[in-house]
């Protein structure tokens, strides 16, 4: 008998159900659980937020086409029907593999949950490649506190720039740079242009904001690499139509409140004053991967993503399973489908193990559909990859629109994401460009209280610093 089955005998001598514990309430995370809500387990789904994030549109979130509670329902809510299914506020912050425990942490209360199958599925930060003093500077976009403080910056800028009687000053405040030409970065600088020209036309007296100089920066010779060549040219053309400066083979060298420095593919350094600085270059898997490796035979990456067996289990741990962000396998990329398709996967796994249909050693290996990929630049423009299939302009837009939409949980979320973007596309109305000093100042007093460096930024302009 191998270990699993093992285990699961205990728990039938000891009068209760196969204990599965969920870290992370992303796509992998909830299809899991989701695909758990029948079977005969005990599900807890731990998370250091409480709402399911629907990280693709985060960037609509910053630039005020979407609300939070639009792509964030709450997690709690989205399982409360299924019975067998716990969903438990908290942050994990060890794993004890040979204990099978987890042991998390929510404001002043320890907890610890043990588990016969274990799926982590804690996603990805932003990663500055070494370089994390950056974030003070340039955010990243991963949670909605980022999304919110990069709105704060945005509209601070313009408004700041209304005010100032110094041209360098304005000029610096009316720069906009991101940083990455990813399809977040891509989605992020088109909606900042369309702000720009479109929707704060004639809303300022002393300046006008369709003069903003909008960057966006790569190290890499395209952009949308994953696209290929001729979808990432649309792209780029697209968005120069816009006004958008795209400066390729440029790498970022230094960031501080008043700008960044670049080097060049000549090794010409030089440096863009800018106020608002963004940054969408890369991804690290959650610190919980290494913390799984160094209990196991598994690796890690260069991203910090585990490289796991063809059942997205652990080596010698049939017990553990890596989803999402957080896995190495077959060069798969880190996007939604994939997490999707591997929650349920694995919960499948669990299910025929549970109910004695198989072992783990007859698992099938994970195969991942790939259902192609999207990017959206403008209104009226994205870019669609299906196989062979490229698409770009207004046909790869309404595709965009629908299987986003599609994605979403929920009809109340699905009618007022409609209702925003109907708004958004026929009369360019925002209806969320609402910011507070808190959505700036938060990350730097959160840094304060915990003792971290922020702190002395604090009398630097918000919007720039």
């Amino acid at each position: 008998m191998d270990a699993a089955n093992s285990h699961d005998a205990g728990a039938q001598n000891a009068g209760r159900r196969h204990r599965v514990v969920i870290i992370g309430s992303g796509f992998g995370g909830l299809s899991a659980a989701q695909a758990l809500a029948k079977s005969d387990v005990d599900v807890t789904l731990v998370a250091k937020t409480g709402h399911h994030l629907f990280q693709p549109l985060l960037y609509q979130v910053a630039t005020g086409i979407l609300s939070v509670g639009d792509i964030a329902p709450s997690t709690r809510l989205i399982l409360r029907e299924h019975k067998n299914i716990t969903v438990t506020l908290g942050e994990v912050d060890r794993i004890d593999v040979a204990g099978r425990m987890v042991h998390a942490v929510a404001g002043h209360i320890d907890f610890d949950l043990p588990y016969d199958s274990l799926i982590v599925a804690a996603g990805a930060n932003q990663s500055y490649f070494g370089n994390d003093h950056f974030e003070r500077y340039a955010p990243g976009m991963k949670t909605i506190d980022d999304a919110l403080e990069l709105r704060g910056r945005i509209l601070g800028s313009f408004e700041l720039a209304e005010l100032t009687e110094d041209e360098d000053e304005r000029r610096r405040l009316l720069t906009f740079i991101v940083v990455g030409a990813g399809p977040t970065g891509v989605e992020m600088v088109g909606q900042i242009g369309e702000l720009a020209h479109r929707t704060l036309k004639n809303s300022y007296r002393r300046i006008d904001p369709g003069q903003a100089r909008i960057i966006l920066i790569d190290a890499a010779p395209a952009v949308l690499p994953p696209f290929g060549e001729r979808l990432g040219r649309a792209a780029r053309a697209r968005l120069e139509q816009l006004g958008v400066e795209v400066h390729l083979n440029a790498m970022v060298t230094d960031v501080d409140s008043n700008g960044i420095e670049v080097k060049d593919s000549d090794g010409t350094v030089r440096r863009i004053a800018a106020a608002c600085k963004i940054w969408s270059a890369g991804v690290q898997a959650s610190p919980l991967g290494k913390m799984l490796a160094d209990q196991t035979e598994a690796e890690v990456d260069r991203a910090g993503r585990v490289l796991v067996n063809k059942d997205l289990s652990l080596p010698g741990h049939p017990e553990i399973f890596v989803l999402g962000d957080m896995m190495s396998l077959d060069n798969l990329p880190g996007v939604s489908p994939v997490a999707i398709q591997g929650g349920k996967y694995v919960a499948r796994q669990i299910d025929r193990e549970v109910e004695g249909q198989q072992s783990p050693s007859e698992r099938p290996p994970f195969k991942y559909f790939d259902k192609g990929s999207m990017a959206t630049v403008s209104r009226y423009s994205a870019v669609v990859k299906i196989g062979r299939v490229e698409l770009h302009g207004f046909i790869a837009w309404v595709m965009w629109l629908l299987v986003h939409l599609a994605f979403l949980i929920g009809f109340r979320n699905r009618l007022a994401a409609l209702f925003s973007w109907g708004m958004h596309i026929l009369g360019d109305k925002r209806s969320h460009l609402s910011a507070t000093s808190r959505f700036v100042y938060g990350r730097r007093a959160l840094d304060r209280v915990y003792g971290g460096s922020i702190a002395s930024s604090l009398d630097e302009n918000a919007p720039g610093s």
